[in-house]
């Protein structure tokens, strides 16, 4: 993989995560991936920045509270059964290293992994978060997402690194 600088990232924000997916790596002594949809990149406080949604609900959460870093990673289409896996299952039940065949490396600026086979990889450090409250809804649209009543942190990683295949 080549650095970047990540103000030099030419793709587009709306497909690369809603349309494509992303894994979203966090855990250093146990590094799990989950499939991530939600979130986008730009700039904030002048730094660049990849948010990311995550319910606390999920392992991932767990893991991103403790060591406050993340990594995104971008793969080709050909995983999208993994991604699909990654979504689906929990990082509490199963290794889903071992299940999808994906393989992770060192980082260079976070002590969290990257995904070996991605063709984008954003190294984060939690620079915020904020809680997604009901009342700072303005329309209804958003409630169908909420059902449980498990509503999401946002979280604002300062991009670190970024490289491309």
């Amino acid at each position: 993989m080549q650095r970047m600088d990540p103000k030099a990232l030419d793709l587009r924000p709306f497909d690369v995560l809603d349309t494509r997916w992303a894994l979203l790596v966090a855990g250093r002594q146990r590094p799990n991936p989950m499939t991530v949809s939600w979130g986008g990149m730009g700039t904030v406080w002048n730094l660049p920045v990849a948010t990311a949604f995550v319910r606390p609900s999920r392992f991932t959460f767990e893991l991103i509270e403790k060591d406050r870093c993340f990594t995104l990673n971008v793969l080709p289409e050909e995983y999208r059964d993994a991604l699909r896996l990654c979504g689906a299952k929990s990082g509490r039940d199963i290794d889903k290293w071992k299940e999808t065949g994906l393989a992770h490396e060192p980082s260079v600026e976070v002590p969290v992994p990257r995904v070996v086979q991605a063709e984008l990889v954003l190294e984060c450090r939690v620079a915020a978060f904020t809680d997604i409250r009901p009342e700072g809804f303005l329309t209804d649209e958003p409630t169908a997402f909420y059902s449980s009543g498990d509503y999401h942190r946002v979280y604002f990683g300062e991009v670190l690194a970024a490289w491309r295949a």
